[in-house]
């Protein structure tokens, strides 16, 4: 199906910079974003602490002053 959309143009020269960088074309990234934008927000995985488990559920105790110092050193 054909249809007409109105782009404006410094987005439409953006489009078109970006899709000649990635080797596709306009109509390409048009229909991926649709697509995307049809198929809904990606579904998020709940994260459960402690993302690293210790044995026999040890807990590590240490301050924010602790992790700033082995960070930054």
């Amino acid at each position: 199906m054909r249809t007409t959309v109105d782009i404006p143009d410094p987005v439409y020269r953006r489009l078109k910079a970006k899709a000649a960088l990635d080797g596709c074309t306009v109509k390409e990234i048009i229909l991926r974003v649709v697509n995307q934008e049809l198929e809904g927000p990606a579904r998020r995985i709940r994260t459960r602490f402690p993302l690293i488990r210790g044995k026999d559920s040890r807990r590590l105790n240490i301050t924010n002053e602790e992790i700033d110092e082995i960070l930054l050193g």
